[in-house]
């Protein structure tokens, strides 16, 4: 298990944390009966740790990013599906006009 995935594991520890602890703070709001505003300033440090942390390791975790080119050879689908049975070319659409000059009648 690598640096990335405990990272990424702790990052959702504290979000779960912040979730709970803004849970249990408007619980002690209605027992108060104050209105809820937004969450304490330490729920929201810990809300924007998690995130950080969260993303870090969602960044670092899977591979390194590759660069997409679009002319690429290794891009190109060079066989059809082996499954041919579910390529449908004869269905409703072919009932609809093709001519796409054709104006609605008002």
């Amino acid at each position: 298990m690598g640096i990335g995935y405990v990272v990424g594991i702790i990052g959702g520890a504290i979000l779960a944390h912040a979730a709970y602890a803004t849970i249990q703070y408007r619980t002690v709001l209605k027992i108060t009966e104050e209105e809820f505003t937004r969450p304490p300033m330490d729920v929201m440090m810990e809300l924007l740790l998690g995130l950080v942390l969260c993303m870090w390791a969602g960044l670092s975790v899977p591979a390194k990013f590759l660069s997409v080119l679009p002319h690429s050879e290794e891009n190109r689908i060079v066989s059809l599906p082996a499954n041919l049975d579910f390529m449908i070319f004869n269905h409703r659409g072919s009932a609809l006009p093709s001519d796409t000059d054709l104006k609605l009648k008002t």
